[in-house]
Order: C-alpha cells, then structure tokens, then sequence
C-alpha cells in the first residue's frame, strides 16, 4: 500500500480518487478501463444503482459486501432471488439497506438478460451506443467533466425502455466512465493514455 502514496507524489490523477488508497487503487487500476465482460458490466450497474444520493467511496468501501450479498455479480443467480432472499438483503449491514435499491438490482439483472437474448451481450448493446469505438475525451479539469451527455441520456433512455431502475442519465454516465467506454480521465493523468491504448 505504501507504493501508492509513493507514486502520489511522482503522478498525477484525476484529483477525485485522492480520499484514501482504495480509491486511488481503484482509479489507477479499474476506472476507465474498457470492460468487454458482462459479468463486471452488470457488477458496476448494482453498485452505481446503490449510489443514488451517495458517494462513490461509500460504495466503494462496501463493494466486498456487496460481491458476498449479490452472488459475486452472477446475474442469473440475482435474477431468481426470492422475496426472502431480498427481505434478508435488507437487514445486511454490509451493503446499502434501500429496499427499492435492492428490489432494483434484482429487476436489473432479469431485464439485463433480456438485453443478453437480443444483442447477444450486454457488452455488445453497450457498446453499439459508440459505434464499437470507445470515446476519447481531453479535459483538462474536473470542472470540464459533465455530469449528463447526450450519450448517456440516450442510453439511460433505452435502459428504462426495457424496464431498469435507478438507473438515470447522471448514474448512466457514471457507468460509461467506470467501464470505459468514455475515457474521462484528465489529459494530464497518467492513466488517460495508458486508458487510451486499451480501447479494441
């Protein structure tokens, strides 16, 4: 763990992932990075429905609890939980304790196959919206970051047509970041080109 408050000093980073280790591990190793499983799609869409009104560190610190609650992201075991089984959710100290957020992921993973069944993959559907090709921004601040594309209104728009929950434009983009199929890393970051290259 020392190495990353060593590299801190040599590095620069989106200055959002500077709170505590795990979220500069996080930034340096995951954020960005195109994501061509639909396991770990589905991962970063329970936990970024969980964030709603939250902070990205306090999912971030309950991701372990959340893998154990969710079958380790499996959305076909999520799919057929029982009304117990999200009853028992509830009372979980390990994960946020939202009903509605719960009773979400579990309608998200049975709508997230539906999508499987026509595109195929949900990586596939995903990565339509850009034509295949993720997109490559160069901010220079983090006031230069949105918060809503045009991008993620369309996404968000085509996820509630097929019946997802907490799942808006400003979640939606968050997940384009996250998975890469938006590089919003600062063009100053040592991870923006690094990020670039991975792009298919």
């Amino acid at each position: 763990m020392s190495d990353y408050k060593h590299d801190q000093t040599q590095k620069f980073r989106c200055p959002w992932c500077l709170g505590f280790e795990d979220y500069i591990r996080y930034h340096d190793e995951e954020w960005g990075v195109p994501v061509y499983s639909d396991r770990t799609h589905f991962e970063f869409l329970v936990l970024e429905s969980a964030q709603a009104g939250l902070s990205w560190s306090t999912i971030l610190k309950k991701r372990h609890g959340y893998a154990k609650a969710f079958k380790d992201f499996d959305y076909r075991k999520v799919a057929d939980f029982s009304e117990e089984e999200i009853a028992n959710l509830i009372t979980d100290p390990n994960i946020v304790r939202n009903r509605l957020k719960i009773e979400a992921a579990v309608n998200n993973a049975r709508r997230f196959m539906e999508v499987q069944e026509k595109y195929g993959t949900f990586t596939g559907f995903m990565l339509d919206f850009v034509d295949g090709k993720p997109v490559q921004n160069a901010w220079n601040s983090m006031g230069e970051v949105p918060a809503t594309t045009d991008l993620s209104n369309t996404v968000a728009k085509e996820l509630k047509r097929y019946g997802f929950k907490f799942l808006g434009s400003t979640t939606v983009y968050a997940h384009l970041q996250a998975t890469g199929i938006v590089n919003d890393h600062l063009v100053h970051c040592f991870r923006h080109q690094e990020v670039k290259r991975m792009a298919k």
